[in-house]
């Protein structure tokens, strides 16, 4: 196997730089006048920019405007950051070992870096406020569900974690408050097809085979909410929001099922009721049983008027433009 190419330059608030090939063939002059054309979203004096600034390397050092195009060549930079809204809530570690860690995300928080989230998710503020800055994900949790998720430190054994929730040998429960429905029988087991269409956010449930199965069970119930123990055999995409929606009972603060609600990301009221409450399975390396349990409550059932409030001492959308914390 070929050696991966170490980047020249090194990691930025916990985020390893872009890396791009260069094509094999190419009539650019220079280097700037193929990032031109490579990269449409930045404009061309953006561009200019970076390579006077030196932000812009190859395996021998910065890149500067003038720097030819050479075919098949690797390049390396750090991307501009969006403008993001200050996520006001704490990551708690549940365990820490050589290899394995596992934290309880709060609500709000997205997992990994993508879109409009960089810096606030759960990956990069992990990677530099526990110092650990090859740390990766073995699965991921929706920005709005809040609960267990795990994370690897040695790079070298990222695949075999990955590989128990890729082969559904992690037991996985969640749990949600949503409506009561005395007429619905619980528990039973949902299957369905459920389609997530690439550029559309909500998914659907189509005719076909079953691609997505939840075991859903009624806990208790009062005051016409119920509180849900949900047991997911599979792991599409927002599957559990979709099946309890099929059912009648979407769960709490669900702004996409059954109807897509568009939210600002600086409204850190009415959460998600929905919580990653367990993870259970053998570890690949020892053999040993490992359960982890989140510490999390969700608030709609203990005080339905304070799940609906702004966090205290965030003061809303004020929190956005001040960074509360």
């Amino acid at each position: 196997m070929r050696r991966k190419l170490r980047p020249p330059i090194p990691p930025r608030h916990g985020l390893d730089p872009a890396r791009l090939k260069l094509p094999a063939e190419g009539e650019w002059p220079t280097l700037l006048a193929h990032l031109v054309d490579r990269l449409p979203r930045e404009t061309p004096d953006r561009i200019e920019q970076m390579l006077r600034e030196e932000r812009i390397h190859g395996l021998d050092g910065p890149l500067g405007v003038d720097t030819p195009f050479e075919p098949g060549s690797f390049i390396w930079f750090h991307r501009d950051l969006p403008d993001e809204v200050p996520v006001p809530f704490t990551i708690d570690v549940v365990h820490r070992d050589e290899h394995l860690l596992v934290v309880d995300k709060p609500h709000f928080l997205a997992t990994i870096p993508r879109g409009k989230h960089v810096l606030e998710t759960t990956l990069v503020r992990l990677r530099r406020d526990l110092d650990l800055p090859q740390l990766s994900p073995a699965h991921r949790l929706d920005r709005v569900t809040a609960g267990l998720v795990m994370f690897v430190i040695t790079p070298e054994m990222r695949g075999k974690y990955q590989t128990l929730f890729r082969d559904r040998k992690v037991h996985k429960e969640y749990e949600a408050i949503a409506p009561y429905d005395p007429a619905l029988e619980l528990p039973r087991t949902v299957r369905s097809r459920i389609l997530k269409e690439r550029g559309v956010l909500a998914a659907r449930e189509v005719p076909g085979e079953p691609n997505a199965e939840t075991y859903v069970e009624l806990l208790e119930h009062r005051d016409g909410l119920g509180r849900y123990r949900l047991a997911p055999s599979t792991g599409r995409t927002h599957q559990l929001r979709v099946h309890l929606s099929g059912l009648g009972i979407p769960i709490l603060g669900d702004d996409f099922y059954p109807d897509l609600v568009e939210t600002p990301l600086d409204d850190f009221t009415k959460p998600l009721q929905l919580l990653a409450k367990v993870l259970d399975f053998d570890d690949p390396l020892t053999g040993a049983h490992r359960r982890f349990t989140s510490g999390r409550r969700l608030t709609a059932w203990d005080d339905l008027d304070a799940w609906a409030a702004p966090p205290a001492g965030t003061g809303g959308a004020i929190c956005a433009r001040t960074g509360c914390r």
